[in-house]
């Protein structure tokens, strides 16, 4: 930092990496509620398995694996609303405190109203609904925290910033796995198979605990981090957009001021105000191609398949005949954080682009080789290397410049609604995926052939090539553009 410089003018990076660490907590708790179930969910089912007055069956499970997503899907369609009315910094505490209670209650399913450790059909629900208020706390930071991110960033860091998030939500990821597979400790999972046409548990007495408290522990472990992230929120500033667009200019400029300087920020809240007057345009304002493509960016960054992978891990890596796949699952942790930091540290030097194109090839090529050897013993390492392959380039690219794009490509006043929707289409094909995976995978056109495997990944390399394609054709370059400059480049587009 120059001396000569005056205080007023120079801004404080400081200041504004406090806001963001404080923002990419959200971000953390997203990665760790989606995830939790990777290492519970076993333990759940056997738990379940064990009530009375109703069959847990598989039906009933992947609701409940998938229920998280139903309250995803809620948070992000609501989260424009709330964003525009609440403001980004309320909106993202009322988050926490939906985070916060459903990691107590997914814990303790039973407070106040049943009997511990008794499992029936309505404690189940009961389950479910506290997964799902988790779950509408997920969707709203999944919209609301790359765009309070990339309101408060200045235009030259912006993507690098924003992909902090990505960075934090894979991170929750990997540090769940570590604290799932810490709990679980000396115990065992269990081991579930079909019995004369229903599952019994195969090691009841090695993996009594796990059943009884070990996954309570694991979704009870994620009201740490959430009641962290409800107490820092409450220090940082509103979005400086959002107090222009609610007429608090001079709010605004005072935070603006101590992140760019007193010049710049003047230049930016003249800047917003030029745009002003857009905020009571409707959605589709900058044509259908502006939110088409806000749209597909969240459709493909899911339809390529990377969460089937993500939340089944465990399961995928012991089909595979690994060992032991919580260990396998922690590996593709780290590897998915060590190419989370390379978009990080490129998005700003080789462009949105270029990054989700060569990412869409490499999961491509990692989706197909998974399909042509996966389940031959022979090529098990290979298999490996492709999965790693795969996951390593959706973390390059899709993971995180699609919350780049989509926290920049839209207008400033119809940012809150935009994004909502495009999160909301995100959160669907999440659902979509997921509830398809295992009955995909498990598809035979004759009994015990591998017909599901390579059809699951046939189709998510074909998917990942379109993607590639999508971008190429659809998409524009955003890198080093103003906020601002938004409103002109769709309006440019429309007149083409």
């Amino acid at each position: 930092m120059n001396p000569s410089i005056p205080s007023q003018e120079r801004g404080s990076r400081a200041y504004l990496l406090s806001i963001v660490c404080v923002a990419v907590l959200g971000g953390l708790l997203f990665g760790y509620d989606t995830a939790v179930i990777s290492g519970a969910e076993k333990g759940l089912q056997a738990f379940f398995l064990g009530a009375e007055d109703f069959y847990y069956s598989d039906a009933w499970h992947g609701f409940t694996c998938a229920s998280a997503l139903i309250g995803c899907i809620i948070g992000s369609a609501v989260s424009g609303l709330l964003a525009s009315g609440l403001g980004r910094k309320k909106s993202l505490f009322l988050a926490g405190c939906l985070f916060f209670v459903s990691a107590l209650g997914s814990m303790e399913p039973e407070f106040l109203v049943f009997s511990h450790g008794e499992p029936s059909f309505s404690l189940m629900i009961m389950f479910n609904i506290y997964r799902i208020i988790g779950g509408v706390g997920v969707g709203l930071a999944s919209a609301i925290c790359p765009m309070y991110i990339g309101e408060v960033s200045p235009s030259n860091i912006r993507g690098m910033l924003v992909s902090w998030n990505q960075f934090a939500i894979i991170f929750g990821q990997l540090l769940v796995y570590f604290i799932n597979f810490l709990i679980l400790g000396s115990n065992a999972n269990p081991v579930l198979d079909l019995v004369n046409g229903t599952y019994q548990i195969m090691n009841p007495e090695a993996s009594a605990w796990t059943v009884a408290t070990g996954w309570r522990y694991m979704f009870g472990s994620e009201a740490v981090p959430a009641g962290l992230f409800t107490l820092l929120i409450c220090l940082v500033p509103e979005s400086p957009r959002y107090l222009v667009m609610t007429g608090r200019d001079d709010a605004a400029t005072r935070i603006l001021t101590r992140i760019n300087g007193r010049t710049q920020a003047l230049a930016i809240i003249q800047d917003i105000r030029n745009t002003i007057v857009e905020r009571t345009e409707r959605l589709f304002s900058y044509g259908f191609i502006c939110i088409f493509v806000g749209i597909m960016l969240s459709v493909f960054q899911q339809a390529v398949g990377i969460n089937a992978v993500l939340y089944y891990a465990p399961r995928i890596f012991h089909d595979m005949g690994m060992e032991n796949p919580m260990v396998q699952t922690v590996i593709m942790g780290v590897v998915n954080i060590t190419f989370t930091l390379v978009a990080i540290f490129t998005v700003e030097k080789w462009g949105r682009k270029p990054l989700l194109i060569t990412g869409s090839i490499g999961m491509g090529i990692g989706a197909l080789c998974v399909a042509l050897t996966f389940g031959n013993a022979a090529y098990s390492t290979l298999t490996m290397l492709s999965i790693m392959l795969y996951s390593a380039s959706f973390m390059m690219s899709w993971g995180p410049i699609c919350w780049v794009l989509i926290a920049e490509i839209f207008p400033n006043t119809i940012r809150g609604k935009a994004v909502a929707v495009a999160v909301a289409f995100q959160w669907i094909f999440n659902w979509i995926v997921s509830s398809s995976f295992v009955p995909m995978f498990n598809m035979h056109l004759t009994p015990g052939d591998d017909f599901g495997h390579w059809f699951t990944y046939g189709l998510y390399g074909i998917i990942c090539i379109i993607a590639a394609v999508f971008v190429w054709r659809m998409v524009p370059e955003t890198k080093g553009m103003k906020l601002e400059d938004m409103s002109r480049m769709w309006r440019e587009k429309m007149k083409k």
